[in-house]
């Protein structure tokens, strides 16, 4: 390519180092220096609020493989973006160094929410190898576990905290566990699992207050139940690390808008990658989105270093609409969960084998248009169900740009 400058990827996980290694393998000549604010290497991060949790944590077996490109980068670990500075192509440091940059690649992804203040301190959040560390130290046996949020990380640590043999609350606002990306029906079913495994469940409730004492946490509810702990965990959801792009004129109120492109609010130069990355998907529509999903990173990371290096070099960029299929796994007790598409887009769902209290495929539709499909249970469903998704997506598209409207519900 005969490139010759800097390309600066905040950001050291897997989005960003699958981007620096599509950067180089893309022909890139130049620097790349990756900032990474953890000290250990890029590892993966599912197993944290399961395997490893209940294991314990291994940095060596956790850490992904590298192609041999990524040693080519200057990696910088322990240091963070506090600023940057879109037009004139700088990056301020938190350790005072400021780095100027031909390319910019935004990988920060997500941190863990806390409640509001003064509630935030409290418990323990999981989001790091050291989160996972700090709290597999206090699931012993007999331990009280009161898990806040009902997610995704929240279901997962019920779950391992049940199988090392704690006793496990789980507090939350909505009325089932996962609501928001499988719906009431799907998320009522994945409570009965748990309820069968003695977890209880205190939905549709705030927390009001929570006191600690003596090792213990006094958690008080919006309809005043307390509930004891000798664990609190904090697993309600995540936030966008934008903070550090702030003061640019971009839309940051839900990560960073992108084009398709994955350019960052369409500027040349500059891209993201990841769960930080929101972006239009014409599989579904023309939305922004962010997608916080394990493939996701290693999809925009392909995606972004195409785009980078065709600004760079001052080429078109590739006209290919970019259409990644979102999907995610979640492994509970002997439950393996896995989601294809965006169920969270479903207005109707509908059971299309099997059961609920079992094994089951569930489709979610918006309109007449098949969104996403869960499965629960049914391991050597899953290529034929991502097939199906994947199938009738692309033919929705299609039926669009020949000019047919789609049927809304």
């Amino acid at each position: 390519m005969g490139s010759i400058g800097r390309i600066v990827v905040v950001g050291g996980s897997l989005g960003g180092l699958r981007t620096t290694e599509a950067l180089y393998l893309g022909g890139w000549e130049g620097e790349v220096v990756v900032l990474s604010e953890e000290l250990h290497p890029p590892y993966t991060r599912p197993p944290l609020s399961k395997t490893a949790l209940a294991h314990g944590p291994d940095a060596s077996t956790l850490a992904f493989k590298q192609r041999p490109e990524a040693a080519r980068a200057q990696w910088r670990h322990g240091v963070r973006a506090l600023a940057c500075d879109l037009a004139a192509r700088t990056v301020t440091l938190s350790d005072g160094d400021v780095l100027s940059y031909d390319g910019l690649v935004a990988a920060t992804g997500v941190r863990a929410r806390r409640l509001p203040a003064p509630l935030g301190t409290a418990g323990h959040v999981l989001r790091t190898l050291d989160d996972c560390r700090n709290l597999r130290t206090e699931l012993v046996a007999g331990a009280r576990v009161v898990v806040v949020g009902a997610g995704f990380i929240g279901c997962e640590v019920a779950a391992t905290a049940v199988g090392l043999g704690c006793s496990v609350d789980v507090v939350a606002a909505d009325d089932v566990p996962m609501q928001t990306p499988l719906g009431t029906d799907v998320g009522a079913a994945v409570q009965r699992r748990h309820e069968r495994e003695g977890v209880r469940f205190h939905l549709g409730r705030q927390v009001a207050g929570i006191v600690e004492h003596d090792g213990t946490s006094l958690v008080t509810l919006s309809d005043g139940t307390e509930v004891l702990g000798d664990v609190l965990v904090q697993a309600i959801g995540s936030a966008p690390s934008v903070d550090w792009l702030d003061g640019n004129g971009l839309d940051l109120t839900d990560g960073v808008v992108c084009d398709n492109g994955l350019r960052i609010g369409g500027r040349p130069a500059a891209v993201a990658v990841g769960d930080v990355a929101r972006f239009p998907n014409p599989l579904f529509d023309d939305v922004p989105r962010r997608v916080e999903h394990w493939q996701m990173p290693v999809d925009t990371a392909r995606r972004a270093a195409t785009t980078l290096l065709a600004d760079l070099a001052g080429a078109p960029a590739d006209p290919t609409p970019f259409t990644p299929l979102p999907s995610f796994w979640s492994d509970q007790y002997d439950l393996r969960l896995q989601s294809f598409g965006a169920p969270g887009l479903g207005e109707r769902v509908e059971v299309l084998d099997g059961d609920l209290d079992g094994d089951a495929v569930v489709g979610y539709h918006r309109g007449d248009r098949l969104v996403g499909a869960v499965l629960l249970g049914f391991p050597r469903r899953m290529v034929q169900v991502r097939r199906m998704v994947q199938a009738a997506l692309t033919a929705a598209r299609e039926r669009e740009l020949a000019g047919v409207a789609p049927t809304v519900g």
